[in-house]
């Protein structure tokens, strides 16, 4: 009987859904009201029952049994919900500008229950679930584009994206690879691409931690090299160091503290980053260009 309510709680949900659309007239959503009011008395059930709630919309379960057994091809939308999906794939476009991903989400559902056959509302729906930091969702929806339309280059590209997140590197490559067969000219594929191909590296290494900052680049830096001497000049640091090298030598009877040196180290190394900050920005901003090179290019794209 579980089983049976949760169908019907399905049922319900999608019928609620249609009911509050515009396509109906007003008879039409009374009739769907009266639907669900018999329903819920039939089966003693009502949408305040989140536990009977399936993991998928009535329309996606209905949509992927079709896809996943080949069963007989989907019925083509009406052409004025085809429209209105359309119209809700702009409104998720402007919630995602916004950052109101799960605004997004939801008018990619809805446009999705209106026009199944559009592998554009799942890889949508696909970079607004990686935005809330859904990624099985976000593969599952790329996958299910992909069915609709193997060649849909950008589904792949973000379908790299979410399995990079959840650090399945040697899937997210695969992604990518497949993505730049069918768009080579891609710069944000191939950035991703060599992203994931040195996590991989990374991590099939024996000392490989994830970590790529060069710090060769930053000691061999002239700026970085001059400011570093500049520091030394410091009497403050000076002395620091000198208590320090007593310490290594004789102990904490020689000289400071060793809780002491920490905290004043701390201390020198804030001056020394303010020091700098102050008087070449420049090496900076260079550096923190070097962190953002290693985020995912892919966080700026466009929707369709």
């Amino acid at each position: 009987m579980s089983s049976v309510k949760r169908l019907v709680y399905a049922v319900i949900h999608f019928l609620r859904e249609q009911s509050q659309m515009d396509t109906f007239t007003p008879d039409e959503q009374e009739s769907l009201e009266v639907a669900i009011q018999c329903l819920e008395t039939v089966f003693k059930i009502n949408l305040e029952d989140t536990h009977l709630a399936p993991p998928q919309h009535l329309i996606e379960m209905f949509t992927n049994s079709f896809h996943k057994n080949d069963m007989l091809p989907l019925l083509d939308s009406l052409p004025e919900d085809v429209e209105k999906a359309d119209q809700l794939k702009d409104e998720g476009n402007n919630h995602m500008k916004e950052e109101n991903y799960g605004a997004a989400v939801d008018c990619y559902t809805r446009a999705i229950e209106l026009d199944p056959n559009n592998a554009v509302y799942y890889c949508n729906r696909a970079a607004a679930q990686s935005k809330l930091n859904n990624y099985s969702e976000a593969i599952k929806d790329c996958e299910r584009a992909i069915a609709i339309d193997p060649k849909y280059s950008k589904a792949y590209g973000r379908m790299g994206l979410a399995l990079t997140s959840v650090n399945k590197y040697e899937e997210a490559v695969t992604s990518y690879q497949k993505a730049l067969d069918l768009d080579p000219e891609n710069d944000s594929y191939k950035s991703n691409l060599k992203i994931a191909e040195q996590k991989l590296r990374d991590m099939s290494s024996p000392t490989g931690t994830g970590l790529s900052f060069d710090m060769a680049s930053l000691i061999n830096n002239p700026a970085f090299i001059s400011m570093a001497a500049s520091l030394m000049q410091n009497p403050q640091v000076q002395q620091l160091m000198s208590g320090m090298m007593s310490n290594a030598i004789g102990g904490p009877a020689a000289g400071v503290g060793g809780l002491s040196d920490l905290s004043s180290l701390i201390h020198a190394g804030q001056q020394f980053a303010q020091q700098i900050q102050q008087q070449n920005p420049e090496l900076i901003e260079q550096l923190r260009n070097h962190v953002r090179s290693r985020s995912f290019s892919g966080s700026t794209e466009e929707h369709s």
